[in-house]
């Protein structure tokens, strides 16, 4: 089967110019063209558009995603991934400061409402409510750490935690 870059387009929502544009940067070349000159997609452009698209939602940078699709072993494809994941904490990290400083400035204007985000002393009166003790939060803390460390420092510092203190609990949870 061969698809037209119409045809293409439409099946991942992309445009015409941009499939253009992937062509010129080498990402998706046509297998071949028409008579007319018109570009034709044989399934493997299909399945290799799949990708890019897929990798762009990821975050990737074009150059990146060729980078990936040209390479053979998975390693290097590995590497690209969890650097990846790592600038993605780092802005999320980042966006999670500008949301609570951003609450606390409302807060200062005397404007107290709902965020979609919580503190610890909320999340401590959650837990609190639901009839969990100190003693049953620490193993709560203690479970996290030991089944997923890196989320444990992720949820803490979601919570407005300061640095210093959020190492003191991960430390206190990992004792036995």
């Amino acid at each position: 089967m061969t698809y037209s870059i119409s045809e293409l387009g439409k099946a991942f929502g992309l445009s015409r110019s941009t499939l253009i544009y992937y062509d010129k940067q080498g990402l998706l070349r046509p297998s071949s063209r028409t008579d007319g000159n018109y570009r034709q997609y044989t399934q493997k452009d299909y399945d290799r558009l799949s990708k890019v698209v897929t990798y762009r939602d990821s975050g990737l940078s074009l150059t990146s995603i060729a980078e990936l699709l040209d390479q053979k072993g998975k390693t290097h494809r590995v590497k690209v991934l969890e650097d990846q994941v790592a600038e993605l904490n780092e802005e999320i990290h980042r966006l999670r400061k500008q949301q609570q400083v951003t609450i606390e400035l409302l807060r200062t204007d005397g404007i107290d409402r709902p965020a979609r985000s919580m503190n610890k002393k909320q999340w401590v009166k959650l837990l609190e409510s639901s009839g969990m003790s100190d003693e049953d939060m620490w193993q709560w803390h203690i479970e996290f750490e030991r089944h997923m460390p890196e989320a444990h420092q992720d949820f803490l510092e979601s919570l407005n935690i300061p640095l210093g203190e959020i190492k003191a609990i991960r430390k206190k949870s990992k004792k036995p």
